[in-house]
This record gives C-alpha cells, sequence and structure tokens, in this order.
C-alpha cells in the first residue's frame, strides 16, 4: 500500500501542491498535518507510523516534509527499513525500493554521520584547550559572594523567627525554594 504524508508548518499553509502529488502517484491513504516541523509533536505522523506494515511504500512530496532534520529524517527512514517499509520522495527523486534511491539515503546518512564526529571532534578539541590553560567547564561551585550575602541575610531573618519563609524571599527579591536552600546551606556551613 502507498501511505502518502503530508505537511505544512503553519495554518495558513496550504497541503494542496502535496496532496495532489500524493494522490497522483498513487497513495492509497494520506496523512495530513499542520505542523512546525521542529514540533515534537506530530500526531498525523505517529499514527501512520504505527500502522504501517512491512511491503507498505510512505510517499512525501519532499524530504524536508517529513523530518525536521538531517537526522531525524534518516532515523524515520532507517524506522521504516526495520519494519520492511520502503519510502519515496518525490521532488528528490529518492525511491528506497531501488538500489539507487538506497545509495542516495545512504550517502545522506554518511553526512550526517560525518557532521556529527566533526562536531565531537571539535568538542573534544575545544574542552582539551580549556583545560590545557586551567580552565575548567560548568557552573562555579557555591555561591556567588552577593547570594552568600542573601543566605547569611535570610538566615538571620529565619532565626530570628518573626517573618515567614515567604515574607523572606519576597524582602530578599528571590523565590521561595531559593529561599529553603540558603537557609539549608547556611545551616550546613555552620
Amino acid at each position: 500500500m502507498k501511505i502518502g504524508y503530508a505537511r505544512v508548518s503553519t495554518q495558513d499553509q496550504k497541503l494542496e501542491l502535496q496532496t495532489d502529488a500524493l494522490s497522483h502517484y498513487g497513495c492509497d491513504q494520506l496523512y495530513k498535518e499542520k505542523k512546525s516541523g521542529k514540533s515534537k509533536d506530530r500526531p498525523e505522523l505517529e499514527k501512520m507510523i504505527s500502522q504501517l506494515r512491512a511491503g507498505d511504500t510512505v510517499v512525501v512530496w519532499k524530504l524536508d516534509r517529513l523530518g525536521r532534520s538531517l537526522r531525524d529524517l534518516i532515523d524515520l527512514v532507517s524506522e521504516f527499513q526495520d519494519k520492511g517499509v520502503d519510502f519515496v520522495s518525490l521532488q528528490d527523486g529518492i525511491n528506497t525500493a531501488t538500489a539507487t534511491g538506497r545509495f542516495t539515503f545512504n550517502i545522506f546518512a554518511s553526512l550526517a554521520e560525518f557532521e556529527r564526529e566533526i562536531i565531537r571532534e571539535r568538542t573534544n578539541a575545544g574542552l582539551a584547550a580549556a583545560k590545557s590553560r586551567g580552565r575548567r567547564g560548568g557552573r562555579p561551585k557555591g555561591l556567588s559572594p552577593a547570594a552568600m550575602e542573601k543566605a547569611k541575610t535570610a538566615k538571620v531573618l529565619f532565626d530570628a523567627g518573626t517573618r515567614s519563609v515567604d515574607e523572606i524571599a519576597k524582602i530578599l527579591g528571590i523565590g521561595r525554594a531559593t529561599c529553603y536552600r540558603y537557609i539549608d546551606g547556611i545551616n550546613n556551613l555552620d
């Protein structure tokens, strides 16, 4: 069965160009979505994937209509292949049922993996360079001098017993949870 998936990013955009092309290609069933590609919640896509069976073919008008990124697209097509489902992108000339289509898609997958490796190498090189200069990443341990003053003030006001934690937090311009952490933190330093 040929199953079409059409998606536009906003409610103002029209699906007709995609759905007409998918119908002309012979799709038996269409799933239509008006969601941004960046949205992680795409119920029609999830519904389509859950109903795929071996021998089906997922058809899209263009690659960017299916995946949010190259990595996302590769993961989806790999999931299709694991289920025995072929993939066709009409505008990009990709059909994983053919040797050329699989080759083209594997080139995309290799480029995505290469990109991830380059990013990892650059990150590691940057961390090593920073370490050689005596710098370490992450948030500095402990409170800043200004936060330490607020913590001491919170402790004094709390110990006096004349104000509630909510009042102390409001006076110091901090959240209630932060006020409790400050009070507990000063208690641990004593």
